[in-house]
C-alpha cells in the first residue's frame, strides 16, 4: 500500500498502458522489503519539461524515460551520459540521465552489427555494440541488410514485422516486446534458424530494468523476480 513515506518512481512516455515495467519494478520493490511503488505516467512531448519539474518538485526518486522521449529528455537533465538516456535519479533537486539501455548487450562479442532503428534506445546501443555497426532506419538506409552480419539489433518497436530474415550463425537482440509474452516475428524466425545468442524483448527489459532498480536504491536487483515478474521463468 502506498503511504506519505512511500519513495515514488515514475515511467514517462507516450504509450505507457502495455508496459511491463511497473509490473517488474514493484514486485523487485517487494521482494527487497522496501517502500517504494513504481507508477505509469503518460507525458505528451510538448508537456515534458513540466512533468520532469513536477516529479522533483514532489520528490519522487527517479524516472525511466521511453518512446519517444529518450532524447528530449536529455536538455531537461543537469547531467547526462550521452545524447539519450532511459533512467532519470533525482539527486537534491538535480536531475541526473543514465542510460541502462546498455547493459542490454553487455558481454555479446561481435564483429559486425546490423542495427535497426533510430530512436534513443538505437542511438544509445550504437555507442557500445561491439565492431563495426550498420545501422538502418524507415527515415534513412531502408530496407535493412543483415547479410555479413554476425549481431542483429532490432531497436524499434515493431513486432509483427519480420524486418530481417535471421540466419544460422547470427545472433539476434530484439527490444520490442508484447505485452502478452508471445514471441515478436524476429524472435520466432531467429529461434527457428538456431541463432544464438537470442536476446528477446523482455529479456532486454530485464537487464535494463535491473540496473535503473540499482541506480534508484543502491540494493542489489532481484534479477530472478524480475524476470518472473514479466513471464521469464529463468
Amino acid at each position: 500500500m502506498i503511504s506519505g513515506s512511500t519513495r515514488l518512481v515514475g515511467l514517462l512516455g507516450k504509450p505507457v498502458a502495455g508496459s511491463l515495467s511497473p509490473r517488474m519494478q514493484n514486485a523487485a520493490f517487494a521482494a527487497r522489503a522496501l517502500d517504494w511503488a513504481y507508477v505509469p505516467l503518460e507525458v505528451e512531448p510538448a508537456q515534458l519539461a513540466d512533468a520532469v519539474r513536477g516529479l522533483v518538485g514532489t520528490g519522487f526518486a527517479g524516472a525511466n524515460v521511453t518512446i519517444p522521449h529518450k532524447q528530449a529528455i536529455v536538455a531537461l537533465c543537469d547531467e547526462a551520459t550521452g545524447d539519450a538516456v532511459n533512467t532519470l535519479v533525482f539527486e537534491d533537486g538535480r536531475v541526473v540521465g543514465v542510460d541502462t539501455d546498455r547493459e542490454i548487450v553487455a558481454g555479446i562479442a561481435a564483429r559486425r552489427v546490423c542495427l535497426i532503428g533510430a530512436g534513443g534506445a538505437a542511438r544509445a546501443l550504437q555507442a557500445v555494440l561491439p565492431g563495426e555497426v550498420r545501422s538502418f532506419s524507415r527515415s534513412g538506409t531502408w530496407p535493412p541488410d543483415a547479410a555479413g552480419a554476425d549481431l542483429i539489433v532490432n531497436a524499434t518497436p515493431v513486432t509483427d514485422e519480420l524486418l530481417v530474415r535471421p540466419r544460422h550463425g547470427q545472433g539476434l537482440v530484439d527490444l520490442a516486446y508484447r505485452a502478452d509474452g508471445s514471441e515478436t516475428a524476429l524472435v520466432a524466425a531467429a529461434r527457428a534458424a538456431g541463432c544464438e545468442p537470442v536476446v528477446d524483448g523482455l529479456e532486454a527489459l530485464v537487464r535494463q530494468g535491473a540496473a535503473s532498480f540499482e541506480r534508484w536504491t543502491g540494493v542489489p536487483a532481484p534479477v530472478d523476480v524480475m524476470r518472473r515478474a514479466v513471464g521469464l521463468s529463468r
